[in-house]
């Protein structure tokens, strides 16, 4: 583990549309924002690229300390989107400040802090725009997930945190957005990494420390 203090964590894109609820563009208009305190940090040389390298902090009273990383992590097999033009399909990485709300697995709650979430055969993300409930996890024994629904019971979905990309459920604007385990392939549009490394940082984000993550192109 890498540890720096008193640094800044590089700059990327600025937030794009469906921007979580933490971003720095949804929280301009709140007076009384949450200090952002747990920063992961997702940055590619080109919107092209389909590695990035990811590094998480943690803020003190001298700046910035490095906490996890540099590691390699693979992104969209299109690369990253630039702001704004993430859409459903394209293969892109949304560029932006996102917050991470809760972590999901295949078994019992492994040390997470973050809200948990077990996956069983009948859960799916529903990435149908013509769904009304796009980009939400639908429990398929009581609702429709939508046309081609994203089946959650699979390997790469072991691990992962959701990534609250498009909160709004724009149609069409891109969902089921994850970091989650890495299974040699770039992705559709998620973040993944190996295990050895996605574990620690599941387990150390806190919910008290408001954690989000910035991705794009610096």
């Amino acid at each position: 583990m890498t540890v720096r203090t008193g640094s800044t964590p590089p700059a990327t894109a600025p937030a794009g549309p469906g921007a979580g609820r933490g971003s720095p563009a949804a929280a301009a208009g709140r007076r009384a924002a949450a200090p952002r305190r747990q920063l992961i940090t997702v940055t590619a040389a080109s919107y092209g690229a389909t590695y990035a390298t990811l590094a998480a902090y943690q803020s003190t009273g001298h700046g910035w300390r490095r906490v996890f990383g540099p590691w390699t992590a693979r992104i969209g097999r299109n690369g990253f989107a630039p702001p704004g033009d993430k859409r459903e399909g394209d293969g892109k990485t949304p560029s932006g400040s996102f917050s991470l709300t809760f972590i999901f697995g295949a078994g019992p709650n492994a040390g997470f802090r973050l809200p948990y979430r077990r996956i069983h055969p009948y859960d799916y993300w529903d990435d149908d725009p013509a769904s009304p409930r796009y980009n939400e996890w639908v429990d398929g024994r009581h609702a429709s997930p939508g046309a081609n629904p994203e089946p959650m019971d699979v390997s790469a979905y072991d691990d992962g945190v959701a990534i609250d990309y498009n909160t709004a459920r724009t149609p069409g604007l891109g969902s089921a957005i994850f970091l989650h385990l890495n299974i040699g392939i770039a992705t559709a549009g998620c973040v993944t990494l190996p295990e050895s490394e996605l574990l620690p940082l599941l387990r150390w984000l806190n919910p008290a420390r408001s954690p989000q993550i910035r991705m794009g192109v610096g």
